[in-house]
C-alpha cells in the first residue's frame, strides 16, 4: 500500500458514519463479534492497562476488562462519538486515524476494532500508534482482509460488464495478510504477529447485506468509485448473478468477511530478543546426536 496514494475518501467515511450513528445498533452484528473476540484475547494477556485507546471505537462495542484507569475513545465521527446509549468513558476524542492527536508514550494499550481498513497510509497509522504506546504497550487491531466481500465483488464486475460494458468499484481494497507482518516491521513494531479468520453471514438477498452494509458505517467510500447514481437494471442484475453464483439450498445468500488480526508491542529492553547468527552457546549436532561433518557429507546417528 504506497504512501502517496489516496485510496480512500476521507470525508466519505466521515459521512458514513455519521449516517450510520442513529441507528448503527441494528446493523453493528460484526462489530460486536470481532469485538467479543477482541476481548477475548486480552484476556489472554496477563498484563494491566492502566491507559488504553480505543481509535475507531465510536461504535461503543469495544469492551476492556479489567477496565483502565484512563480509557480514550477516539473516532473520526462525532456523530457516533454522541449518540444516545453509547458507553460513558473518561474521554471521547474526535480524531483521525491519519492524524493521531496523542503524545508520544501516552498508552499502555491501543486497540482498534475495524477501523484501520479506511485508512489510505496504513504504515504511517501504524507508526503514529506505535509512538503513542509506552515501552511495551500492545496493539491489537482486527482490520479486514483481502477475501471480505469477494462475492458482492463479483456480482457487480459480472453485472456491470453484463449492463454497461465497464466496471468501477463497489467493494473496498483492503491489506493482504502477506503483507500485515511486515506492516507491522516496518512501523517498528516488537513481537509482531498476524493471523486470520474468517466469518460468514447470510442474507435473504444482496439488499438485505447492502442495508447491513450502510447501517454499521461501511458503504462504498474508494475515491475511484463511480460519481454516477447506479443504474437500476446493473443493480438487479448483480443480485441475480449474487443468487445464482452463491445461493445455498435454502435460496439465502453468503457474505464472507475475512478478519486480519494485527499484534505488535512497542518495543522495550526487558522483551525477550533474537540471538545474533553464530552466537548459539550449544551445537546443533549434539542436540540431534550426530557428528558433526562439513557440507555436503552425510551425517550418521552416534552409535
Amino acid at each position: 500500500m504506497a504512501d502517496d496514494i489516496t485510496l480512500f475518501d476521507r470525508a466519505v467515511v466521515r459521512r458514513h458514519r455519521d449516517r450510520a450513528a442513529s441507528t448503527i445498533g441494528a446493523h453493528d452484528f460484526l462489530h460486536r463479534e470481532i469485538a467479543d473476540q477482541l476481548a477475548d484475547r486480552l484476556r489472554d494477556i496477563k498484563r494491566d492497562f492502566v491507559t488504553a485507546l480505543d481509535l475507531g471505537g465510536g461504535h461503543g462495542v469495544t469492551s476492556l476488562d479489567p477496565r483502565p484507569a484512563l480509557l480514550v475513545t477516539a473516532d473520526l465521527s462525532e456523530a457516533l462519538l454522541r449518540r444516545a446509549g453509547a458507553p460513558s468513558t473518561v474521554a471521547a476524542v474526535v480524531a483521525d486515524e491519519e492524524f493521531l492527536p496523542f503524545a508520544d508514550g501516552a498508552f499502555d494499550l491501543i486497540a482498534s476494532t475495524l477501523s484501520l481498513h479506511w485508512v489510505n497510509d496504513l504504515p504511517g497509522a501504524l507508526i503514529q500508534i506505535r509512538r503513542a504506546l509506552k515501552p511495551d504497550g500492545l496493539f491489537l487491531a482486527p482490520i479486514l482482509g483481502g477475501d471480505t466481500l469477494v462475492e458482492l465483488r463479483r456480482a457487480f464486475l459480472e453485472a456491470e460488464a453484463e449492463t454497461t460494458g465497464g466496471s468501477s468499484p463497489h467493494t473496498s481494497p483492503v491489506a493482504d495478510v502477506a503483507d500485515a507482518g511486515a506492516l507491522l516491521q516496518r512501523a517498528g513494531f516488537a513481537l509482531p504477529v498476524v493471523d486470520t479468520d474468517t466469518i460468514t453471514v447470510t442474507y435473504d438477498d444482496m439488499f438485505a447485506l447492502m442495508r447491513d452494509l450502510r447501517g454499521m458505517g461501511e458503504a462504498n467510500a474508494v475515491a475511484a468509485r463511480s460519481r454516477k447514481p447506479l443504474r437500476r437494471d446493473t443493480l438487479f442484475a448483480a443480485a441475480a448473478r449474487y443468487s445464482t453464483l452463491y445461493a445455498g439450498d435454502d435460496g439465502r445468500i453468503p457474505a464472507t468477511f475475512q478478519v486480519i488480526w494485527l499484534t505488535g508491542w512497542a518495543p522495550h529492553e526487558a522483551q525477550q530478543q533474537a540471538l545474533r547468527p553464530g552466537s548459539g552457546a550449544a551445537r546443533l549436532a549434539d542436540a540431534l546426536d550426530t557428528d558433526e561433518r562439513s557440507a555436503g557429507e552425510k551425517t550418521a546417528p552416534r552409535r
